[in-house]
């Protein structure tokens, strides 16, 4: 399958700024949206030059075509995502994929069983910053590896201030937003994460919605070659002026990605050892959402994997649920 008919789940800010264009620009249709307000889906449907908006899902279901996108609030993905699976359509789901681990791993179960491919729109792993650094990991250019930081703090939008930071939807917060993205980046580099203590705060003057807006990790991994590694992330919707980056440490040579956290794929790669600082070249000319859909487009075409599978959203939500309850505990939290 080359083509790809698509239905919207969710009249998102995300869809329309990002996921639309990427779709269409892979050569895919988008048919139509599915939203819990009549009114929201059809204008949404008529901005995005979309044939139809509806506010039940069936209907979408019921129409022609092959796969969903799912950008609804966090508390609508497991069923919504049951839904598609159960109306034979693949599913595109962002994260978190659930706000349980038990639901998450139903959701893949449901997939497996009826043949469908379940996957999570982590569009942080397809990065070439983030598929060169794990290269450089893997070759052993930097050595054995030490430790790892991530600094993912940024301004939220002020369209983007709402439920994300209200405590009446269920997923919302810093942790469910920001957290998981930096999992998706930390799983597939280090491994199997097994320890994680936080603490979060409500810092903005703004955010008046009672939920995180800005938090502190620090990630305990098995390491690629069985050696602990740790992990430690940044992550805040409160930080106007900052280049995201990551950082890796080895014991022959240290790698810091700068703007390697955003939605926008260009970025630097510096690579540091006993001969100095060099740029290390990477091609960013790519749209990030674009490599995701095109890899998801592979998969359904049984050619290759997505960006991140069902089982690569489970982990990632592991680790950021970990958090919350580290953050409102006190106490470390072991990852079984």
């Amino acid at each position: 399958m080359n083509t790809i008919a698509w239905g919207l789940i969710g009249a998102s800010d995300i869809a329309s700024t990002r996921m639309i264009r990427a779709l269409r620009g892979e050569g895919h249709k988008v048919v139509g949206v599915a939203s819990g307000d009549t009114g929201r889906a059809r204008a949404f449907a008529d901005a995005n030059d979309l044939a139809f908006g509806t506010s039940d899902l069936d209907d979408l279901l019921a129409s022609d075509i092959d796969a969903v996108y799912i950008s609804s609030t966090n508390d609508h993905h497991y069923q919504q995502a049951l839904a598609a699976i159960a109306a034979g359509k693949h599913v595109l789901c962002e994260k978190p994929l659930a706000l349980t681990v038990e639901d998450a791993e139903a959701m893949v179960r449901a997939a497996e069983d009826a043949g469908l491919l379940l996957a999570v729109n982590h569009h942080l792993p397809g990065s070439p910053l983030h598929r060169k650094v794990r290269e450089l990991v893997a070759s052993g250019t930097i050595g054995q590896l030490v430790a790892v930081r991530i600094d993912h703090a940024v301004l939220l939008p002020e369209r983007l201030r709402g439920w994300r930071l209200g405590t009446s939807v269920p997923g919302s917060g810093v942790l469910l937003d920001i957290t998981c993205h930096d999992a998706s980046v930390l799983n597939p580099l280090l491994g199997r994460p097994t320890a994680v203590t936080a603490l979060a705060v409500q810092q903005a003057a703004w955010n008046t919605g009672g939920q995180h807006d800005a938090a502190m990790t620090v990630i305990e991994y098995a390491g690629p070659d069985g050696r602990p590694v740790l992990a430690q992330t940044h992550d805040a919707f409160t930080v106007a002026f900052n280049r995201t980056s990551l950082t890796v440490h080895g014991t022959e040579a240290s790698v810091t990605v700068l703007d390697a956290m955003t939605q926008d794929a260009p970025g630097q790669i510096l690579l540091t050892d006993a001969h100095g600082t060099r740029e290390v070249d990477v091609d960013c000319s790519e749209d990030l959402y674009s490599i995701v859909v095109r890899h998801f487009a592979t998969a359904v075409a049984g050619r290759g994997r997505p960006t991140a599978t069902g089982g690569d959203g489970v982990l990632a939500l592991r680790v950021a649920l970990a958090a919350e309850e580290s953050a409102r505990t006190g106490r470390m939290v072991r990852i079984d």
